[in-house]
């Protein structure tokens, strides 16, 4: 009840949220991809509008020189001084120049003027194009432009030189703004459809998936046990549904891992508790053991002195158990040990020998010595050798079931087999094999023997492994060990 209060307390004292307390000023992702978007858009409409801009001021001034070219061709055939002053006037206002001249073969004639043609301050040249500098010159004329004249030259009419007029830049200027100004109307309007879409997939396809699986692992970072906290992940098929898949499978594990880690952690609660009276009880043995062993019996004074080690074994075990189920092994003596006595001793505890059922073989070495802990070494092999007995016995195995312990030195290591004829081990455990809880091989296992060995067998410097079963062989458990020699 006091856990469940204290959760409680931390659940409403939590640090609010980061996305509920962001500041005016820095938008959340939905509203960065609006602004990249509107920003991206601006950004290629400037780039269409930079050489838009030069090619409408060319444009412009191009039907200045077609209108020129039309009123030369009537003025070229007319007398000269035949037309009257306020026709000439007429002409030239309505092409905006002031000058209209004509050169051809070498001759320049002058067709139309006004009274008092102004002075030219630069010269455009429309029979050459040179884009750079055409942009440069537009953008110059509509940033510092309006009172200067400028000299227009263009291909002539039937041939010739060239056809010139002379018009006010302010003109030019005023269209060009005009221009731009639709072109800038255009742009926002481009842009904002164009990112109210782009907002609308990027919304749909991202930004909701990422908010909604950052929500998923809120919700299981806050409850980690509530099942309803997993992330449902969706039927697409691209890398974001890989995405979702992937943290709903971790979430999965994770929880599993949770429930085991509980699930421990009762079982330790439980060993803790029924550890005082499992001493006193193994205290009880031990007495009426070393009763027993006053008896003049040749065969009780033989086992008894293997039952008061055993027993010594098992009450110093059940000291060292820790509060909550966690064992913690002492740290290992490692001295030189005769592996031929170890063997004895084990079979002669669990009555296995040549002549029982299973039968046991031993291919140990004469005078072979390695350098172990005997309690854990002893503790290792004991469990092997149960494991492969219930094994050969819990699939009825005939009388021909074997248990074969064979040893040899390989290099500075000493390897220790432990093989059976059993059913061997099934694939889909053999992954799993030596983890808490998931490598049982055989009904009614807890799947912690195997676990403790291989601890043990680290601690001693060794490790402990399943040996693969030989090509076209489907029988049979072989582990092998492997200890330093020296």
């Amino acid at each position: 009840m006091k856990q469940s209060e204290n959760t409680k307390t931390e659940a409403v004292t939590a640090p609010p949220d980061p996305a509920l307390t962001r500041a005016w000023w820095k938008p959340g992702l939905s509203g960065r991809v609006l602004l990249l978007t509107i920003i991206f858009v601006l950004i290629a409409e400037i780039l269409i509008y930079v050489p838009s801009v030069a090619n409408f001021r060319n444009t412009w001034l191009g039907e200045r020189i077609s209108q020129a070219k039309a009123a030369a061709v009537v003025l070229e055939k007319a007398p000269p001084d035949s037309l009257p002053k306020a026709v000439v006037d007429e002409l030239l206002a309505g092409i905006e120049t002031t000058m209209i001249a004509l050169r051809i073969d070498n001759m320049r004639r002058l067709l139309a003027v006004s009274d008092m043609p102004p002075m030219v301050d630069f010269e455009i040249d429309l029979r050459s194009r040179q884009p750079l500098r055409e942009i440069a010159s537009a953008f110059d004329t509509l940033l510092f432009g309006g009172n200067r004249t400028i000299r227009v030259v263009g291909p002539p009419p039937r041939g010739g030189d060239f056809v010139e007029i002379v018009i006010s830049e302010a003109s030019l200027r005023a269209a060009m703004i005009r221009f731009s100004r639709n072109i800038l109307l255009l742009s926002l309007m481009i842009s904002a459809i164009t990112a109210v879409l782009v907002f609308a997939a990027l919304n749909g396809l991202i930004v909701k998936p990422v908010k909604s699986l950052a929500s998923a692992v809120s919700r299981f970072g806050a409850n980690p046990a509530n099942a309803r906290a997993i992330h449902r992940p969706s039927d697409r098929d691209d890398e974001f549904g890989t995405l979702e898949r992937s943290v709903s499978s971790m979430q999965s594990a994770l929880q599993t891992e949770l429930r085991q880690r509980e699930h421990l952690a009762n079982l330790g609660l439980a060993v803790a508790k029924i550890n005082h009276d499992l001493r006193n009880m193994l205290a009880a043995a031990q007495l009426m053991a070393d009763r027993l062993g006053s008896l003049p019996d040749s065969n009780v004074q033989r086992f008894v002195p293997k039952l008061l080690g055993t027993l010594d074994r098992a009450i110093a075990f059940c000291q060292t158990t820790l509060a909550y189920g966690k064992a913690q092994e002492r740290a290992p003596d490692i001295v030189p040990v005769k592996l031929e006595a170890v063997l004895g001793e084990i079979a002669d505890q669990l009555m296995l020998s040549p002549e029982s059922t299973p039968a046991l073989a031993l291919q140990i070495p004469t005078g072979l010595i390695l350098h172990a802990d005997p309690d854990h070494l002893s503790r290792v092999i004991t469990n092997l050798l149960r494991n492969a007995r219930s094994a050969l016995e819990q699939h009825d195995i005939p009388s021909t079931g074997l248990i074969r312990i064979s040893a040899s030195e390989d290099g500075d290591a000493v390897q220790i087999e432990i093989a059976d004829n059993g059913p061997g081990i099934p694939a889909r455990i053999r992954q799993s094999l030596f983890k808490a809880f998931s490598g049982s091989a055989h009904a009614g296992g807890t799947g912690l023997g195997l676990a403790i060995a291989q601890e043990l067998m680290r601690g001693m410097g060794g490790s402990i492994n399943l040996v693969d079963p030989a090509p076209g062989s489907e029988t049979g458990t072989t582990f092998r060990l492997m200890l330093p020699k020296g």
